[in-house]
């Protein structure tokens, strides 16, 4: 289905319609703004112990460590030299 596209479905016996494959395991808002009326919508949920990730502070600091990163790459230490920066 198109943008503005309708299309007419039946309601089964369970009260499930069908909104096609591609939307297979998406997760939506389905809103009721008046009696006989949906509005449905794909969503993503952020569950609540995670959303302190996505404040614009933690955005930025999150930014900043990636571009450290991409001009610091990872290399391989021995447990001493871990020991001796701990250390220092």
């Amino acid at each position: 289905m198109t943008a503005k596209e309708t299309e007419l479905k039946v309601i089964g016996a369970s009260g499930q319609i069908s909104l096609g494959k591609e939307y297979a395991g998406r997760t939506v808002l389905v809103e009721q703004p008046e009696p006989g009326v949906w509005r449905i919508r794909t969503a993503t949920v952020i569950p609540d112990n995670e959303r302190w990730l996505h404040t614009p502070e933690m955005q930025a600091k999150l930014k900043e460590a990636f571009e450290w990163l991409s001009q610091n790459p990872g290399r391989e230490t021995t447990p001493e030299e871990l020991e001796s920066l701990r250390d220092a």
